[in-house]
């Protein structure tokens, strides 16, 4: 899978990955990248929210599905990563594609108005549950909600496992597969990326 999504080399991207090996930064990869972009393409999706966005990683895959017109809002407690993210965003042409609010991700999605296309998540795990709830009710019908790291490593299905945050990403997988008003899958690739698709009734 790495060697056919090789085909996406170009020297920002590498640049990007990078340095989230050299800082142990945690970036969606270039799988999930593929995986977020394809699935923004297949409904069209022209605004996207992201809950946690550090340096603009995957602002980088979802800018390219949503074209010229289209938004992305990103979010990040750390003003030096909205910077690395206008510095890389930028030399691709995609950062006017960009709103990067700083601060936290929850609070931004409360205070921006409108429905979302897609609303991907990938704040803190112990906020995993509060980011459904806010996320669910701000999509349009048909809109996708992404969430990744959603099998924690496999931490998940290990019952002895009951620190903060595995036991708060249980209780989000619960919620959003228990919801009906949501179609759910969880895609095994790399660290378990939740996708719900919100039914028009």
């Amino acid at each position: 899978m790495r060697q056919l999504a090789a085909r996406h080399d170009e020297p920002v991207l590498l640049e990007m990955e990078r340095l989230g090996r050299e800082r142990n930064f945690p970036i969606i990869d270039r799988l999930v990248g593929e995986l977020v972009e394809v699935l923004a393409l297949s409904i069209g999706a022209i605004s996207v929210f992201e809950m946690g966005s550090g340096y603009g990683y995957s602002a980088y895959w979802f800018t390219r599905a949503v074209g010229p017109a289209g938004r992305v809002i990103c979010t990040d407690s750390d003003s030096a990563n909205c910077e690395l993210a206008e510095r890389f965003l930028s030399r691709v042409g995609r950062w006017n594609r960009v709103e990067y609010q700083v601060g936290n991700a929850q609070d931004a999605l409360r205070r921006t108005p409108g429905a979302f296309d897609i609303v991907y998540n990938d704040i803190d795990k112990r906020d995993y549950p509060e980011a459904w709830e806010l996320a669910r009710d701000r999509l349009r019908p048909g809109g996708l909600y992404i969430c990744d790291n959603v099998l924690w490593s496999g931490r998940v299905t290990e019952p002895d496992d009951e620190s903060t945050s595995t036991q708060a990403i249980r209780r989000h997988n619960q919620l959003v597969y228990g919801d009906p008003g949501f179609d759910t899958c969880l895609i095994p690739t790399r660290d378990g990326v939740l996708v719900a698709r919100k039914r028009s009734s």
